[in-house]
């Protein structure tokens, strides 16, 4: 095993407090699933601002510092049943703030700067509510879920049985 480097997989996200989850989990369980879909476990629905893959897990105290951007508070509001190609089931916002486009294209910046590379594909905010989901009815309506993001984080992908997701560093202003 000599010579491989030790890595973690990570992403930035906004990372939602326990009165977003709830709203988010009753908009994924208002969804008609078909068999063999994969619906996102409740303690992992977020929004993902950048992916960033398996980094050197070497450069952790750099990309935590390397992330930290100005952060303007915003209000989001998802709620926009759709299925993307693939079979992936997403909640959508009604809109895209600003500042959440502000926010996105400053960790680009830092992402060049920490000499990584960011995704090619247009940002497409959205809250993944099921994988593999072919066949997947979208509830036609429910409440807009009125998102405060008062930060973001930087968050560990752990694999397997025991895996989960592990918020590493939180961003942004502090909730009042």
């Amino acid at each position: 095993m000599s010579g491989q480097q030790e890595t973690t997989r990570l992403f930035l996200a906004l990372w939602p407090d326990p009165a977003i989850r709830h709203q988010l989990r009753e908009w994924r369980d208002a969804w008609g699933w078909p068999r063999g879909a994969t619906p996102v476990h409740t303690d992992k629905l977020h929004l993902t601002l950048h992916f960033l893959g398996n980094l050197p897990s070497s450069r952790l105290s750099e990309l935590r510092d390397g992330f930290s951007v100005p952060f303007d508070p915003f209000r989001l509001e998802l709620g926009r049943a759709v299925m993307w190609p693939r079979g992936l089931a997403v909640l959508e916002p009604h809109g895209e703030p600003p500042e959440l486009l502000a926010l996105h294209a400053r960790l680009n910046e830092a992402l060049v700067t920490l000499g990584l590379a960011p995704e090619a594909r247009k940002y497409r905010p959205h809250v993944t509510m099921a994988r593999r989901a072919v066949g997947a009815v979208p509830p036609t309506a429910g409440p807009a879920v009125t998102w405060e993001a008062q930060g973001y984080a930087l968050v560990e992908s752990r694999p397997g049985d025991g895996g989960g997701y592990i918020v590493l560093h939180d961003y942004g202003s502090p909730p009042a």
